[in-house]
């Protein structure tokens, strides 16, 4: 089963690399035991560079080191892997907010995309997932995963319709490929 944000960032990145660009991953989610190892996985999978710090790092540093490298390095896309979750909102939410104004700061001219994972088996709780993120982050878009069973994720159509964010990607399988940009009426003959 296609897991969540780890994999749907390597499969990105593979789509990307595919398309001729440079990526690199920065591993700012130093909070969730393991996820810097996951992500330094698919890096070496899909062969991309990664920044790096030991779990509990300051997720921002780890941010910052990386648009640094990026730039002497000459590389088309950073994809920096943030928490998704903490043991309280609000530091994740301040923390979301740092590493957003050190972006901004050190990439001015740079288009930025904050895309959030959603678990196509989580349903109605998936919208309140996108009213917090919303709080803090400018969301431009969704990736919904795990298309690759029984769900069918047709409440993010509500979800991306009420807070006028687009769906971007699908993730619907296992394999390195098994991401697709999205397309609504393929979705929804899937659903129909």
């Amino acid at each position: 089963m296609e897991f969540g944000k780890t994999t749907s960032i390597g499969k990105i990145a593979n789509r990307l690399q595919k398309q001729g660009k440079k990526v690199m991953l920065a591993a700012a989610d130093t909070f969730r035991a393991a996820a810097v190892e996951q992500l330094e996985i698919w890096a070496n999978r899909v062969n991309c560079k990664i920044v790096k710090k030991e779990e509990g790092s300051d997720p921002a540093s780890v941010v910052f080191d990386a648009i640094k490298k990026a730039k002497e390095e000459n590389i088309d896309v950073l994809i920096c892997d943030t928490a998704g979750r903490l043991h309280n909102k609000k530091n994740l939410m301040e923390e979301l907010a740092k590493i957003n104004k050190i972006i901004d700061n050190n990439l001015p001219n740079s288009s930025k995309e904050t895309l959030l994972v959603i678990d196509g088996t989580t349903g109605q709780n998936a919208n309140q997932q996108v009213k917090a993120f919303k709080e803090t982050c400018n969301i431009t878009g969704i990736v919904l995963t795990k298309l690759d069973g029984t769900a069918k994720g047709g409440v993010v159509i509500g979800i991306s319709n009420e807070n006028k964010i687009p769906i971007k990607f699908i993730g619907i399988g296992e394999q390195i490929d098994d991401m697709e940009e999205f397309n609504s009426q393929e979705f929804i003959n899937s659903i129909i």
